[in-house]
């Protein structure tokens, strides 16, 4: 029986995988081309699982040799001779299974070969009158050494030649890693372990200059995200809405392939295949206390680079709005490990899963250095019967905050209203429930947060107070959004900074078009 898989390459025969024909059919027609390309994704985005696919709709009219980096180990990259020999070394092992003569294979084999004119050379005579097909996983692995760049610079001549008819060389060269090729170079000059030469600076940005675009959507749409389903449903029979199912999972995770099938991989195995919307909501709530290699890596990169932390933390806790600056260093950094996508002309996190992680990792960190936080409500305040309480959670945070925060405190509340009110809620939901921010709309003065709980779904917006038509706007505004929700009842929050007697917190229920508001103004 096949089960869904997240870690490794995803074999056809073992596990149920979404149907990309589609998108290997448009890679293909760039190898049809003789593109020379990068697929450069952030971690676990189906990279080695694409390749392991695009190589059998490939075989039948190309020698595909796949070959990758990783575990390579350095001393491959430490002369041209060593490299050389690494890469003929590891052709002819790929070589084993791509159906060629064995003659051809051991042909490969050249122990002459010591520096990247001779691997030119017998990359021509190997070549020669034959389509081979060239794909390096996991190029990134050991890019912190020039030798790797003269390689990319021999491949960048002999394309630049067979377009002239002046050599032979591979049909096409994929390379894939987390990084673009393209500017790899200045990523090696930034961190301090290349300086190129002045001959090299004559090409300023790259070897690998002559790569097309690659422009094919890894990411999985619900159309896509339903072919595994039904896999799965013929097999099992569990009367799942798998249309539904579907853009469920879409919804959360924006077709991020690690998370689409961490997802499944959860619901079939950890959750009784409940393959509702409740099931789903369970397995990413699951998602809140799980270590992972992606997680883990998505940590990381958030820790080791202030700039980096700086913009997601701006982006999603302090409700600032970002354009998508191409050649940001740190939007560039956020876009390669899959933190951000552009949307509109501008930054938002990538998916709700990372808005949750990342979000719980920003407060769990706050609250570490700050005691700035509303605490004494427990969740068996809030819930009875396994239903949420929204308007006395709320009452309880109108009435701590009262308690805690003075006029004093208007500039940390207007900087920090948000990463407050999260603060006090993620406890009170957490392990039956979860939130997320509606990225399109972070901006504090209007930010809609969508807590599950259970079966029910909560709105509730967050703003600051503009005044009396301000606020009236605010109630058109979220019976707008509740409306598209197809909900009746919605919560705002409003944070009032006015001194003195202008100021009059308050907490009351409001109708509006046949929808029911409750306002709480603090």
């Amino acid at each position: 029986m096949k089960r869904f898989n997240v870690t490794g390459v995803c074999i056809p025969e073992k596990h149920y995988m979404v149907d990309i024909s589609g998108k290997l059919a448009k890679i293909k027609e760039m190898v049809d081309y003789g593109d020379y390309f990068t697929i450069n994704r952030a971690r676990q985005y189906g990279k080695t699982t694409t390749l392991f696919m695009l190589g059998k709709v490939l075989k039948d009219e190309y020698t595909v040799v796949s070959i990758s980096f990783q575990g390579v180990g350095d001393e491959g990259f430490e002369s041209a001779a060593a490299f050389c020999q690494m890469f003929l070394c590891l052709i002819h092992r790929a070589l084993k299974f791509a159906g060629v003569s064995e003659e051809y294979r051991e042909s490969w084999l050249n122990g002459e070969v010591s520096g990247f004119v001779e691997l030119g050379a017998h990359i021509t005579k190997m070549t020669e009158n034959k389509k081979v097909v060239l794909m390096i996983d996991e190029v990134d692995q050991t890019s912190n050494n020039r030798t790797y760049l003269h390689f990319l610079g021999l491949l960048r001549d002999k394309y630049l030649k067979r377009e002239q008819n002046e050599d032979y060389t591979f049909q096409s060269v994929i390379l894939a890693g987390v990084y673009d090729i393209k500017n790899i170079k200045l990523k090696l000059i930034n961190e301090g372990v290349y300086t190129p030469s002045a001959e090299e600076n004559k090409f300023k940005n790259s070897p690998w200059n002559i790569a097309a675009d690659f422009e094919v959507d890894m990411s999985f749409d619900p159309t896509e995200i339903a072919t595994m389903l039904l896999e799965y449903e013929a097999d099992h029979h569990t009367g799942m809405d798998v249309r539904a199912i579907a853009e469920e999972i879409h919804g959360h995770t924006s077709g991020y392939p690690f998370l689409v099938s961490r997802i499944c991989q959860h619901i079939d195995t950890k959750f009784g295949k409940d393959w509702s919307r409740q099931g789903v909501q369970k397995s990413v709530s699951s998602f809140l206390v799980e270590s992972n290699t992606l997680f883990d890596d998505l940590y990381k990169n958030l820790e080791n680079n202030e700039d980096l932390y700086s913009l997601i933390y701006g982006i999603l806790m302090l409700g600032k709005k970002r354009t998508f600056a191409v050649g940001s260093p740190a939007v560039e950094m956020a876009r390669v490990y899959g933190i951000i996508k552009e949307e509109d002309g501008g930054a938002t996190v990538s998916n709700r899963v990372f808005e949750l992680i990342i979000c719980n990792h920003f407060m769990a960190k706050d609250e570490m250095l700050s005691k700035r936080r509303i605490t004494g409500v427990l969740q068996r305040d809030v819930t009875e019967g396994g239903r949420f309480d929204m308007e006395l959670c709320l009452r309880k945070f109108a009435e701590h905050y009262a308690e805690m925060f003075s006029e004093r405190d208007a500039e940390f509340i207007e900087r920090e209203g948000r990463m407050l009110f999260l603060s006090y809620l993620r406890p009170l939901i957490n392990g039956q429930g979860f939130y997320h921010i509606e990225s399109e709309l972070t901006d504090l003065r209007r930010m809609d947060i969508v807590v599950d709980f259970g079966s029910e779904q909560f709105i509730i917006e967050l703003k600051l107070w503009k005044g009396e038509a301000g606020h009236e706007k605010a109630y058109e505004q979220l019976a707008g959004y509740l409306d598209a929700k197809g909900l009746k009842t919605g919560y705002l929050l409003t944070f009032d900074f006015r001194k003195g007697a202008n100021k009059q917190p308050y907490a009351k229920w409001a109708e509006l078009r046949g929808m029911r508001i409750f306002d709480v103004v603090v």
